[in-house]
């Protein structure tokens, strides 16, 4: 029996979706955000992909956005609470399943295929990406998000060690004992720079300012539970503008008028297009 490559990166993410409250984790802002330029309307009546789907906390929002299908995949045990999550949610057209993104392959397509969050951690994100392209029918879209490597500076020189060997660590105590402690500062920070920035404008220009701004908006238990999900992966790779523009270049079928790629919060990118 083989085991997928990104078999360690989906049970160390285990621990994070299988030891959360029931429900999103995620608020509809936060969704709508990650999906933009996609709109609710797109994904209504139309067959929709989660590649990467964790405990299901963007389906469920997705799920309100009436597509006529819905599923999700996941390598990791994690579907078991994404399958928990759909059954609590009322809609009844959704799908889970266990299964490899990077070598998924759909019976028909679907009209739209959304990968938030996921390619990054991949071992070979290339390989995620075709996938999601390999997953659209002709006519429909798709839709992903990853990390940047272009305005990450601070997270790469610090937090990047601290993954490299806490990622190694049993779960628990880079929880509770490191990503706990470290949540409480950083949430401190984020809503004093939210409270003051109308005061010095100035600090807007700290480094990740933009995205500490987007997240002040939540509570500290999500604060922790981004920390933890930096610290606990086994792979995290910074993708560069110039690779996305690659992985589009290297699509046939794309149609190059829908293509897009747009810089989020400073520290990610957002990109997409149609499928001819």
């Amino acid at each position: 029996m083989t085991t997928a490559p990104d078999k360690r990166t989906a049970t160390a993410f285990d621990r994070s979706w299988l030891n959360l409250p029931k429900g999103s984790v995620y608020t509809l802002d936060q969704v709508l955000d990650w999906m933009n330029p996609l709109q609710p309307q797109d994904f209504q009546g139309k067959s929709v992909l989660e590649m990467g789907c964790g405990n299901g906390s963007q389906m469920v929002h997705v799920a309100s956005w009436n597509p006529r299908l819905l599923q999700g995949i996941d390598l990791g045990d994690s579907v078991q609470a994404a399958i928990d999550n759909l059954e609590r949610s009322g809609f009844d057209g959704w799908l889970v399943d266990q299964a490899d993104l990077t070598t998924y392959q759909s019976e028909d397509g679907f009209d739209v295929v959304y990968c938030i969050g996921v390619l990054h951690h991949l071992r070979s994100p290339g390989d995620g990406f075709r996938a999601v392209i390999r997953n659209v029918k002709p006519g429909g879209r798709f839709h992903c998000w990853v990390y940047a490597k272009e305005g990450n500076l601070m997270v790469r020189l610090l937090v990047e060690p601290l993954r490299r060997g806490l990622s190694k660590a049993p779960w628990w105590f880079t929880k509770y004992v490191v990503a706990t402690p470290l949540a409480i500062p950083v949430f401190v920070y984020a809503r004093s720079l939210k409270a003051l920035r109308r005061w010095f404008p100035l600090l807007t220009k700290l480094p990740l300012s933009t995205y500490f701004l987007w997240i002040a908006e939540r509570e500290v238990g999500f604060f922790r539970h981004v920390i933890f999900d930096q610290l606990v992966a086994p792979t995290t790779h910074y993708i560069t503008r110039a690779q996305i523009e690659e992985w589009l270049g290297s699509v046939d079928e794309l149609d190059r008028s829908s293509a897009y790629i747009i810089q989020r919060n400073g520290n990610s990118w957002k990109f997409g297009g149609g499928v001819l």
